[in-house]
């Protein structure tokens, strides 16, 4: 080989290998996950989706308006009283409803996976190369996934205190953090971070219960005070709702310490008031974790989701509890903010919880697993879609069977409730758009579509086409009943 070929071979070499080196450099890292879960909390308390809530919530509200939040994002349901534990089935394995564990002696599944603990949020992410660490409420939850986080630190704190509320939540997390940067940990993370409010018991601390006009009721024999700070009560709040929805001796609607069966306005002012206290001491519990990923240098690599496990009534339709498919309590907030999300955008979405865990398998570039039933919705955080399906189905089937039922497409939502032996035969036919609060006659409104559409000779077309939309959800779902003027099911 002469000079001038062997010198052209070796600046061929050398131009190759910076180049190699130059692109070995610029290899993308992987994402960061922040996966905040809160217990009991509606859309409607916070301003993101209702501009007139007096709840202040800064950090929430920011990292909504730095990305993306979903107007349909909602939970399938469940078949127990107890409806965050199925949520949270959902949620960390990606199945739907009728195809999650058995939850006690009230829904028994034989058919689940055996493996399925082991295709969970915390599993995939470790099997993945991910460091993976959980703080949340203990019990009604899924606790064979739970354990299978590297870390995790559960505790039920829903006091008024530091070590027994929210922050208890917030520093297992900053201490997770602070490990991580004490052993210059460079593995991403995945990180679970739930608290145990604002579930009841609602004891906030004292300062933000006195910011709301709210104190911790105890005496069932009194009424609490009203105070000029406390929340106005929700344009859809009823002092009673219009007939039964079929749950006898329900915990939620008959034993939540400082309601009971109240539902006056100082009640139900108070209870929101302290709700609201709650909330907004886990936004600065959340601030201080985001505050804490910015120093280190992760946050801008990081997709921070914000939801809840399912919505709440709190006075809402004379109602308290979350056993009910009202909008109120069938959505839940939900917005994600990450690399690649536009900042300032409203999508509608149409997701389900269980759509989280395909979502962030594909965000990672993890292969979602086979018996994963939730759809990845990447495509609409990019901007590609603006929903990932047309029709939502959900369910209430604890208490008496086979409960409630709803469905929704477009503007039109249908709910239907059979309980008590056929004592309990209802149904409701709202268009959102007209009447978004789902106004009942016992609200009294003059809108001619603020109302309960069902009996209206005029929309009888429409209520047939959502009760055959309903079966045909309810048959696609493997939903094990069916309601009193549906066929039955054939063995």
């Amino acid at each position: 080989m002469n000079k001038a070929l062997k010198k052209g071979v070796l600046a061929l070499l050398i131009v190759s290998c910076f180049t190699g080196f130059k692109n070995f450099k610029k290899e993308k890292k992987r994402p960061n996950f922040l996966f905040v879960l809160v217990d009991d909390e509606s859309p409607f308390d916070l301003k993101v989706y209702d501009g007139k809530s007096i709840l202040e919530s800064p950090t929430i509200n920011q990292l909504a308006a730095e990305g993306m939040v979903f107007e349909s994002a909602r939970h399938m349901g469940s078949m127990v009283g107890a409806v965050c534990a199925p949520s949270r089935h959902m949620i960390m394995s990606g199945r739907t409803l009728w195809h999650i564990p058995s939850q006690g002696k009230e829904f028994i599944n034989k058919n689940h996976p055996d493996t399925m603990a082991y295709n969970t949020m915390g599993a995939i992410f470790n099997r993945a190369g991910y460091k993976t660490m959980r703080t949340c409420k203990k019990g009604n939850s899924y606790p064979k996934a739970n354990a299978l986080f590297t870390v995790n630190k559960e505790a039920t704190k829903r006091g008024g205190t530091e070590e027994s509320g929210s922050a208890w939540h917030s520093k297992q997390v900053l201490t997770y953090l602070d490990e991580r940067e004490a052993t210059k940990e460079e593995a991403p993370f995945m990180i679970y971070f739930g608290f145990s409010h604002p579930h009841d018991v609602r004891d906030g601390t004292p300062e933000l219960l006195s910011k709301y006009g709210a104190t911790n009721h105890t005496d069932p024999n009194t009424l609490p005070a009203l105070n000029p700070k406390q929340p106005p009560l929700q344009a859809n709040y009823l002092s009673k709702h219009p007939f039964f929805i079929g749950h006898p001796e329900l915990r939620d609607e008959e034993m939540v310490s400082g309601v009971w069966k109240n539902r006056d306005l100082q009640t139900v002012r108070n209870e929101l008031g302290r709700e609201y206290a709650c909330v907004e001491n886990i936004d600065n519990q959340l601030k201080k974790v985001l505050q804490k990923l910015k120093d280190m240098g992760e946050l801008d690599n990081t997709y921070v989701i914000y939801t809840a496990d399912h919505g709440i009534a709190i006075g809402r339709h004379g109602l308290m509890g979350k056993q009910n498919l009202y909008e109120h309590t069938w959505r839940v907030p939900f917005f994600v903010k990450g690399p690649g999300i536009k900042a300032g955008t409203r999508v509608e979405g149409n997701i389900y919880l269980l759509d989280v865990l395909p979502t962030l398998c594909d965000l990672a570039g993890i292969k979602i697993p086979e018996k994963v039933e939730g759809k990845s919705f990447k495509s609409v955080l990019f901007g590609e879609k603006t929903s990932i399906r047309d029709v939502m189905y959900g369910a209430y089937a604890g208490g008496t069977k086979p409960g409630i039922r709803t469905v929704k497409k477009g503007d039109w939502k249908l709910i239907k409730y059979d309980a008590m032996n056929g004592a309990v035969r209802q149904t409701q036919l709202f268009n959102l758009a007209e009447n978004p609060n789902e106004y009942l006659p016992e609200h009294h409104k003059s809108g001619a579509m603020e109302t309960n559409l069902a009996n209206n000779p005029k929309y009888a077309k429409k209520l047939a086409e959502m009760e055959g939309l309903l079966l045909q959800q309810m048959i696609a779902n493997y939903d094990p009943y069916r309601l009193w003027n549906q066929p039955k099911i054939k063995n």
